[in-house]
């Protein structure tokens, strides 16, 4: 069942709070720092088990760095490919319910700060450093100060990249296709929100993956909305008729695009591994696609809808 292009990422791991549908109900009240470290250590063996070598972490995840390195340091495993983000401050201090989970800063300051955390944690293992979330609005893309430090990283045998949120993806990410250091383009990789009901970057990054980016899918179950737990009748509707757990179809639905380097797991627990995992044995004829082409939602109305989910 090995596919390279899958890869696990720990934004539910490395903290008890997210705003994936039931992720409280999914830890099972084992919130405390040493449940939350064991879970994300068994979470990384199935994965790795199940041929996935790409982690992604960010450094407002909780303890998800901290994790992985533990996992690392016992491990050894020597195919890994590691990526990591800085931009957010992880403020919930360990809490479910927080004024502020995580707080952006896109600051040069905030960049070389965290720049050091990460690599402390993660040290060579680290193949990819990404701005979290850029925008157009945080001017983080035209801070030459932070461009020419990342592109210090680059020099020095990093690849660059930025992950996107938003309604603003496509301008934000044709922003970045236009940058270049010394007459070479800085980032060399993309991380954006594309599902089955989010579908509007799709242009934008096949255009990212034809300049040779690695373009990185996250949230493909829309933050559980694509799952047994979502609130898209038409669409679990459909998951009943092919016979199929209607995660295993959102993430297979993604991994058909043409543009799709990697994707994106969230699971949180195993048998949600193993269930995303199906996704590689179900075959989607155009026909199939072009359906669930349909059932996309204006870019204000989905991520509005994201907004309104509850920390949990």
């Amino acid at each position: 069942m090995n596919d390279s292009r899958l890869a696990l990422g720990l934004a539910s791991l490395g903290r008890p709070g997210y705003i994936n549908l039931g992720h409280g109900q999914d830890l099972a009240g084992n919130q405390d720092y040493s449940s939350l470290q064991n879970r994300c250590l068994a979470m990384l063996d199935a994965a790795y088990a199940a041929g996935i070598r790409h982690i992604d972490a960010a450094r407002s995840y909780g303890s998800a760095e901290d994790f992985l390195a533990l996992w690392i340091d016992r491990r050894n495993p020597a195919d890994l490919y590691i990526s990591s983000k800085w931009g957010y401050r992880y403020t919930a201090d360990w809490k479910i319910q927080a004024e502020a989970h995580e707080i952006k800063d896109h600051s040069l300051q905030h960049l070389q700060s965290q720049w050091k955390e990460s690599r402390t944690r993660l040290g060579s293992f680290l193949n990819l450093y990404q701005i979290h979330s850029a925008t157009l609005k945080t001017g983080v893309l035209d801070d030459v100060e932070v461009l020419n430090f990342l592109r210090d990283l680059k020099e020095g045998g990093l690849q660059i990249g930025l992950s996107l949120s938003g309604t603003d993806q496509s301008a934000t990410l044709e922003r970045a296709l236009e940058i270049r250091m010394d007459g070479i383009q800085l980032f060399d990789s993309v991380q954006a929100t594309f599902n089955v009901l989010e579908q509007n970057v799709a242009s934008a990054l096949q255009a990212a993956y034809d300049c040779g980016w690695l373009v990185i899918i996250k949230e493909a179950l829309a933050n559980g909305r694509l799952t047994s737990r979502g609130d898209c009748p038409e669409f679990l509707e459909f998951a009943t008729v092919k016979g199929v757990p209607p995660d295993a179809l959102a993430l297979a639905y993604a991994l058909s695009m043409p543009f799709v380097s990697r994707l994106l797991l969230g699971a949180t627990t195993l048998e949600q591994l193993e269930s995303n995992l199906q996704a590689l044995q179900i075959p989607l004829p155009d026909r199939d696609k072009e359906i669930l082409r349909g059932m996309g939602e204006e870019p204000a109305e989905y991520w509005n809808q994201r907004a309104s989910l509850e920390w949990n």
